[in-house]
């Protein structure tokens, strides 16, 4: 047995199928076959060594943890139910983590309720974990996208931002910081339940925050064809991190929403969440500073 098909029977060891049935056929055949829900909601993200993470800072399984939490976040966005992820890894031969990588993905999807449901290993020349995710809906009316926002709507946001970054910023000057700050850099978690609950709860649209709140708000903006006034001091910021970095830091992984200003409660209950501002006619974002002025060149997280 050559050493690939040995990690492969490794890996497919390490899986558990925890769909409740939906799997029919998965990890060792040609293909996976699965019993469909009415509404398939699909999404796939690549990690690149150094352009999306560093091995001197993340371990192969905060690596896999990644990958997958990056993938399934769209689908939280969306408010789909977590359901199957395909992986693909290239591999350089100085890497010896394949294994702890799946391992690590696999224990967030064990936390989620995902299926690791088949893949593919390759050689390459650098480090890198492609994770395609299928997530699932029974209604379309379940589901939500980036362009349903309307004038006069509250934008609110879920959870803290900015300790992603300020995490990242911990590890690279190898400083240390606090550890709850590196673990959110290191092993984000996905809103899946929050998602599910403020798409029922009435949400006109929302987006994952993955570039940061000024970047990742403007796409919503532009989606929906109007203009997300915000304001800075109501951002919700992670212990140490000023209002401007928790605005343009990325990897945050929180959901920032619209919906009904009739609906605020609805939404309240449905997840922790701070209001920031409203939707008002126009275009793009405005972050208001607490001086009442606009602040102007803000933008979100860009990978190297």
């Amino acid at each position: 047995m050559t050493a690939e098909l040995d990690l492969i029977e490794s890996i497919q060891s390490a899986l558990t199928d925890r769909s409740g049935g939906r799997v029919h056929t998965w990890t060792g055949d040609d293909a996976a076959v699965v019993r469909a829900r009415d509404y398939a909601v699909t999404s796939i993200d690549t990690l690149v060594e150094n352009v999306h993470f560093s091995l001197a800072t993340h371990s192969a399984a905060d690596v896999g943890w990644k990958a997958l939490a990056t993938a399934l976040s769209d689908l939280a966005a969306m408010g789909a139910d977590a359901g199957e992820a395909y992986v693909a890894l290239v591999v350089p031969s100085r890497f010896d983590g394949s294994l702890d990588l799946v391992l690590g993905m696999e224990e967030l999807a064990e936390a989620t309720g995902t299926t690791i449901a088949g893949g593919d290993v390759v050689s390459g020349q650098i480090l890198a974990v492609t994770v395609a995710v299928t997530g699932w809906a029974d209604r379309e009316l379940e589901l939500i996208g980036r362009s349903g926002a309307w004038g006069g709507d509250l934008v609110g946001v879920t959870g803290e931002l900015g300790g992603s970054e300020a995490g990242r910023l911990a590890l690279e000057s190898g400083e240390g910081g606090s550890t709850g700050l590196v673990r959110r850099h290191l092993r984000p978690e996905p809103r899946l339940a929050e998602g599910t609950a403020l798409a029922r709860a009435g949400a006109t649209a929302m987006i994952d925050l993955s570039d940061g709140l000024a970047t990742d708000a403007r796409h919503l903006a532009e989606r929906s064809g109007v203009q997300l006034r915000l304001e800075l001091a109501q951002v919700p910021c992670a212990p140490g991190v000023e209002p401007v970095a928790a605005a343009t830091g990325g990897d945050d992984y929180e959901l920032l929403f619209t919906i009904a200003a009739e609906r605020r409660a609805a939404a309240e209950a449905a997840a922790t969440v701070s209001w920031l501002g409203e939707v008002v006619a126009g275009n793009g974002v405005v972050l208001i500073g607490e001086d009442g002025r606009p602040v102007e060149g803000l933008s979100g997280y860009e990978h190297a």
